[in-house]
């Protein structure tokens, strides 16, 4: 494979996943983990991506105000669209972070009167330009690589409450082998929140679909609710319609 092409490859893996690691692309990639860090040095001089130990992450995850490097932008804004039909005046609601998610935020409208609860610094500042909104931020040691509150005290916060509905963006997410991620940390603040919350909606591009991680964060019986930037009568989603999950 030509750089160029390894370079596309790489760019197009951080944009779908948010972080990519070193080792994961040299496996992907059938080259050395020296090649892909030379790789990831060029991109990041080229400022395409943000460098950091063991990988490298999406410009637009690391710094969501920069709108203008979001990837999928538009799609993204309609799952949030799509995401407002399960929100209602006096629920509780709890949420992951990502790029998604912050459309999310900004798209709740201002006469909603709700409860929500969060592990990302980010979405609650979105979260509290709505007047009608209680926003609570789950605490825990800041993230710099996934931008969330992570650690036993973030679990412990989580284990105290209970919400109607969660929101959680998907790394990977399979009709057959659920939700899936690549952080360990990560993988146990997730699934805190699903056993914190009354039902489950994941929300993903549909690049996303089919794909798995080598981390298991639930099955797919576990999510309730799937929504994405297709038409719910596409045939991709059908499998997933099949195994009982309503998709928006």
């Amino acid at each position: 494979m030509l750089k160029r092409e390894r370079h596309a490859f790489i760019i197009k893996q951080i944009n779908l996943h948010n972080k990519v690691l070193s080792s994961d692309l040299s496996i992907q990639l059938n080259v050395s983990e020296d090649t892909i860090r030379r790789d990831l040095n060029e991109l990041s001089e080229d400022d395409k991506i943000l460098k950091v130990h063991g990988g490298a992450l999406s410009k637009s995850f690391h710094s969501p105000y920069l709108q203008n490097e979001i990837y999928a932008h538009q799609s993204k804004k309609a799952i949030a669209q799509k995401s407002i039909s399960l929100l209602h005046d006096g629920m509780s609601v709890l949420t992951g972070g990502g790029t998604t998610m912050n459309e999310l935020a900004r798209a709740i409208p201002d006469s909603l009167k709700a409860t929500f609860f969060t592990i990302s610094p980010t979405v609650a500042i979105q979260l509290a330009e709505h007047p009608q909104l209680t926003v609570i931020l789950i605490g825990g040691q800041l993230s710099k690589d996934a931008q969330v509150n992570l650690g036993s005290k973030t679990v412990s916060e989580l284990n105290e409450i209970r919400v109607d509905l969660c929101f959680l963006g998907a790394n990977g997410i399979d009709w057959q082998e659920g939700m899936t991620d690549s952080d360990w940390e990560v993988v146990q603040i997730k699934k805190a929140m699903i056993k914190a919350s009354s039902k489950l909606a994941v929300i993903s591009i549909a690049e996303k679909l089919n794909s798995v991680q080598k981390l298991k964060v639930c099955p797919a019986g576990s999510v309730s609710y799937l929504v994405t930037d297709m038409e719910s009568s596409a045939a991709e989603l059908q499998p997933y319609i099949d195994n009982g999950i309503n998709v928006l």
